[in-house]
């Protein structure tokens, strides 16, 4: 499957209205920004047959805001996409930065099938 070729289930799943049936995705990189999502969103445990998938960041909002819940966030995203996406991006950057009430994930990675930089900012409120 090249970066041209591609049909998947639009994440969150939906229904397209115009046709009647589950929507897909057919832009490569829309469907990477989902990924990308599923790994930071998914808490290990949630999925039966894969325990150890996802980073958990959604459990981030019980943690105490400060620099080492910061520090420990930006450690276990960057783990978590290199271990599920190694082979579809290249991880440039990853920044947890704790603000009032909030914690915000920045991720900058690049597609590996066609070497295209993209950003994902995610924040969850404490």
């Amino acid at each position: 499957m090249t970066a041209r070729d591609i049909t998947a289930l639009r994440f969150p799943l939906s229904v397209d209205a115009g046709v009647g049936r589950v929507a897909v995705e057919r832009d490569y990189g829309a469907h990477v920004d989902q990924l990308v999502r599923q790994v930071l969103l998914t808490n290990p445990g949630e999925r039966i047959n894969r325990p150890d998938f996802g980073c958990g960041l959604g459990r981030m909002v019980f943690a105490p805001l400060s620099d080492v819940t910061a520090n420990l966030t930006q450690v276990t995203v960057l783990q978590a996409l290199n271990k599920w996406l190694a082979d579809v991006i290249r991880v440039d950057r990853v920044e947890a930065e704790a603000q009032t009430e909030t914690l915000v994930v920045r991720v900058a990675y690049t597609l590996i099938a066609t070497n295209e930089r993209r950003y994902l900012n995610v924040s969850t409120a404490i």
